[in-house]
């Protein structure tokens, strides 16, 4: 089965795809959306969705599942019609100029998708060809081939391939026409540390060259490592737009990991801060102006009990991510 959204990311050697008309002005966002609705049946998957996402940004796209990621991801590609809303990819509207705004706009989706009967060269030249690129990519096909360690499998039928191979494929797949608007679904979700590595590599040196990247993932190290602005998006509705910073910053908390001389029991008085108690550890949750780390202290030495070991952590966006996604539903600001 052909996914038509199957392609991603600009050249690293050059400018960013012929695709992008000359008269774009920089303030035109890489991709607007305005008031997005769908429904299914009786659920409301996207619930007048508003938010734009800058030219030249790594943006990241996360929410619990079921939140309305993909759905919002399908009808940016075209896959699927909203009730209502409105987007555009670099000033193109995705229904009534959905030629140019596929020309600007790269998927890499989660599902390994692939045509069992070419080999990976040949499928890739097929796929530029979908944009009328010919022989002129064939240097950028090479060089993607190097880039994702699969030189050594250009004349290997893609049905032969491992999964993580396949992966690779279907990277390289969403960049044969170097659009400068990327969207990676999920692009890491079951591979190896080195495919890890790689894209992630790959992905720095296009985004360096001006390519937009947007980024959904449930690694949310990986969201906070890479990304300027993150949206948070829980039952369709966005909960949040902020710079990650700004993100991190808005926790009040400190964590503070202790473990205690002689497996001693913590004294009551400091039970109801506990978050976590794994092999022997116990971690606390103290609010930053109210719970100082001096007043653990002088609890656990009038409690008698002696500390063996301690560290300090500050709160990391999987910690702002559950703070978010539990609350009622709403547009937080940071």
């Amino acid at each position: 089965m052909f996914y038509p959204m199957n392609h991603t990311l600009p050249q690293i050697s050059g400018n960013i795809s012929e695709s992008v008309p000359d008269n774009v002005a920089d303030e035109i966002p890489a991709i607007q959306i305005a008031g997005l609705r769908k429904r299914y049946g009786a659920v409301q998957a996207l619930n007048g969705i508003d938010f734009s996402i800058r030219r030249g940004e790594f943006f990241g796209l996360l929410g619990p599942n079921g939140a309305g990621k993909s759905t919002l991801i399908n009808i940016i590609a075209g896959l699927i019609r909203s009730d209502a809303g409105a987007i555009s990819v670099l000033g193109h509207d995705t229904v009534t100029d959905w030629r140019r705004a596929r020309r600007c706009l790269g998927i890499v989706p989660q599902e390994l998708v692939f045509d069992p009967f070419f080999k990976v060269v040949d499928m890739l030249r097929i796929q530029a060809g979908y944009y009328g690129a010919g022989r002129e990519v064939w240097p950028w096909i090479d060089e993607m081939l190097e880039r994702l360690d699969l030189a050594d499998k250009r004349k290997v039928s893609t049905r032969a391939l491992s999964g993580g191979m396949k992966r690779r494929v279907l990277i390289a797949q969403a960049l044969v026409h170097k659009p400068p608007v990327v969207i990676l679904d999920e692009p890491t979700a079951g591979v190896d540390v080195e495919l890890r590595r790689t894209l992630w590599s790959f992905m720095r040196d296009l985004h360096a060259k001006g390519t937009t990247v947007v980024l959904t993932t449930h690694y949310l190290e990986e969201a906070q490592e890479m990304c300027d602005r993150i949206a948070i998006v829980d039952k369709g509705q966005v909960k949040i737009i902020a710079t990650t910073e700004q993100l991190l910053a808005r926790n009040p908390y400190r964590f503070l990991k202790l473990r205690l001389t002689d497996n001693a029991q913590l004294p009551e008085s400091l039970r109801a801060l506990v978050t976590s108690e794994k092999a022997g550890v116990i971690e606390l949750k103290l609010e930053l102006e109210k719970q100082p780390i001096a007043s653990v202290f002088a609890a656990l030495r009038s409690a008698g009990v002696g500390i063996d070991d301690v560290h300090t952590r500050e709160p990391d966006l999987e910690d702002i991510f559950v703070e978010l996604t539990a609350r009622a539903p709403g547009v937080l600001h940071a």
